[in-house]
């Protein structure tokens, strides 16, 4: 049957071929499913990432006049609640390890935002303190969620779903 789809008995050579030829196609295929999940557009940790970045760079104009960071803005946050905190507790707070938080504390003692204090029972507690300078601060930021979210453009209801969403993945970590 020349001329049909199935090769004629008289050519071993072709079976072979089209077997081995299928054989290459499914291990190009495997490979392709198996480096699929590699790709970017495949990642949950890029969008996360990605968006993360572009809500941290909305409040670099807001934070800017008042000459803090994004970082130091949390660490207010955190001290406006919670005046007196230990070290270790605001670095778990804010999901923060001393190698990051050590500097920034220093820095916002330096610029009279904080002061420091070792415990007189175990000196390696450090308890945070917010300065007049720092409390005088959350004034002038009272206003930045309400600006930030604006900029946001997330329904109520979406916002609600995705604040619930990211904190269910933080308390797995």
């Amino acid at each position: 049957m020349k001329g049909s789809c199935f090769p004629d008995k008289q050519e071993p050579g072709l079976i072979l071929k089209i077997i081995k030829s299928e054989s290459e196609y499914m291990k190009e295929n495997e490979n392709k499913d198996k480096y699929e999940k590699l790709k970017l557009k495949n990642q949950l940790c890029f969008p996360l990432y990605a968006a993360a970045r572009q809500v941290v760079n909305l409040y670099t104009p807001v934070l800017k006049p008042l000459g803090i960071t994004y970082t130091q803005y949390i660490v207010f946050m955190v001290l406006w609640e919670q005046d007196g905190i230990t070290m270790s507790e605001l670095g778990k707070q804010l999901y923060l390890n001393n190698g990051t938080l050590t500097p920034l504390i220093k820095k916002m003692d330096q610029d009279g935002f904080i002061r420091r204090e070792r415990c007189q029972n175990d000196e390696r507690i450090v308890r945070l303190y917010l300065t007049d300078k720092g409390f005088a601060l959350r004034e002038k930021a009272v206003d930045i969620p309400t600006k930030i979210g604006g900029c946001v453009r997330l329904s109520q209801n979406e916002a609600e779903i995705l604040y619930k969403l990211l904190y269910s993945l933080l308390e797995e970590s």
